[in-house]
């Protein structure tokens, strides 16, 4: 043994990763992947990506560079998260979904430097087919409609549908229409917090 190798110890076991990964999805270099995540087919993790812990990519996802994912984000197949997308915990991306990050984008025109930043909050569900339109924040546990194409900002648990998409009601954690009694409260189906509607905003008592 030469002065430059280490003794090997007895019953060293090499590092196992704590997550999945398909091995038909590749995950470049410089990203962190938190604890029981899992990735499945034909996925690609770009650099400076950092996912949290219980995440689920299905089938067919793209996601980075730069991008940041919160704790228990279930992504379905066919979607892409690109650079200036931020997406919280609990959060629900339907099926082939869509992010945007450039207003108007040209083939000939490298537009980098103009990326929008699109932020969403804690619990919100995105639809299958739904159109995110960059530079927006989609609030807490709001819920986009299947198909619908977002171009604005989304109020905290606001049920949004259509093209372009328009409110029609509100929504409570467990993605319920909220029902409000005589005194102008509704009660949370998933666990019992109390709201009420003020100049068109969503509460908590």
């Amino acid at each position: 043994m030469t002065n430059n190798q280490k003794p090997k110890t007895k019953n060293q076991k090499p590092k196992t990763k704590n997550y999945f990964v398909h091995e038909s999805s590749y995950v470049d270099d410089n990203v962190q992947i938190g604890e029981n995540t899992k990735i499945w087919h034909f996925c690609h993790i770009l650099s400076n990506t950092i996912i949290g812990k219980n995440c689920s990519f299905g089938q067919n996802c793209v996601v980075g560079p730069n991008v940041k994912i919160g704790n228990n984000v279930k992504v379905q197949n066919n979607i892409s998260i690109y650079d200036g997308v931020e997406i919280e915990d609990d959060i629900f991306l339907g099926p082939s979904m869509v992010f945007t990050n450039v207003i108007n984008p040209r083939a000939f025109i490298n537009r980098k430097s103009e990326f929008k930043k699109t932020l969403l909050k804690k619990g919100c569900s995105i639809g299958a087919n739904a159109t995110i339109v960059c530079g927006i924040t989609i609030g807490e546990y709001a819920l986009i409609g299947a198909g619908a194409v977002v171009n604005k900002d989304v109020k905290p648990y606001a049920l949004m549908v259509g093209v372009p998409a328009r409110q029609i009601g509100w929504v409570d954690k467990a993605g319920n229409k909220m029902i409000f009694d005589k005194n102008g409260i509704a009660v949370d189906s998933y666990d019992d917090t109390k709201y009420i509607l003020i100049d068109d905003e969503i509460k908590i008592l």
